[in-house]
């Protein structure tokens, strides 16, 4: 029986984590989570009750009375909150421009984390985040740090948002990935960086199918 790996994908917004993870997920026949959508899904909801997004201990009693379930499905990573599909709602320019506030209350994080750490516990996982390699799966066999230029980011955000029908522009989403970094690494609470053991992947030249393929590699040297 092949060994089943814990394989955990940290980087910056718009580096490419998701679509990437997906793709190594589908090909190894592991499960994907993106922990991202686990803290838009509490923002989301946040935002529609309105809650203070710096009052943690409103917004730890609101995560407490609610359930945020991952599906998977042939259209990916499906995103329920209390039994709604929130999916593409918690996409919103919205709910990104306000999820690091959230992210960045420990008491969530230490919530959100605890059932992280549950999904991965049998290994066969591919998980992408901030701080997975650093605080969620700090064991985990294969640790990737993923990265790109900011113009670069901002082109890719561009492009997902005009998939989905939202507005925006590249000057505006260079600014905003630009503040998400500060925020990102700044923050008191699990803060992005690279772990000591992690690969650094600069996904800027490559397209999406060859930083897959260079992960799929990686981790079946892992399995083998």
């Amino acid at each position: 029986m092949v060994k089943k790996i814990q394989i955990a994908i940290d980087g910056p917004a718009g580096a490419g984590k998701s679509t990437i993870a997906k793709i190594v997920a589908e090909n190894l026949g592991y499960t994907y989570i993106d922990t991202g959508a686990m803290y838009r899904a509490v923002t989301y909801k946040a935002l529609n009750q309105n809650i203070e997004l710096s009052d943690a201990d409103s917004l730890e009693a609101m995560l407490l009375k609610t359930n945020i379930v991952l599906k998977p499905s042939s259209k990916g990573q499906l995103v329920f909150v209390d039994g709604e599909d929130v999916t593409q709602l918690i996409r919103s320019n919205e709910v990104t421009a306000n999820v690091s506030q959230v992210a960045a209350h420990a008491n969530i994080r230490e919530i959100l984390v605890a059932k992280q750490q549950q999904l991965a516990a049998n290994g066969g996982i591919v998980m992408d985040g901030r701080d997975i390699a650093t605080h969620v799966l700090k064991d985990a066999e294969l640790k990737i740090f993923m990265s790109a230029s900011v113009e670069e980011r901002a082109k890719r955000r561009f492009i997902d948002n005009e998939k989905r029908g939202i507005p925006s522009t590249i000057e505006k989403l260079k600014e905003e990935i630009a503040l998400r970094d500060k925020l990102d690494s700044e923050r008191e609470a699990s803060p992005l960086i690279q772990a000591e053991d992690a690969i650094y992947l600069d996904t800027t030249a490559l397209s999406i199918e060859e930083a897959a393929n260079e992960i799929l590699t990686l981790a079946k040297q892992k399995v083998e």
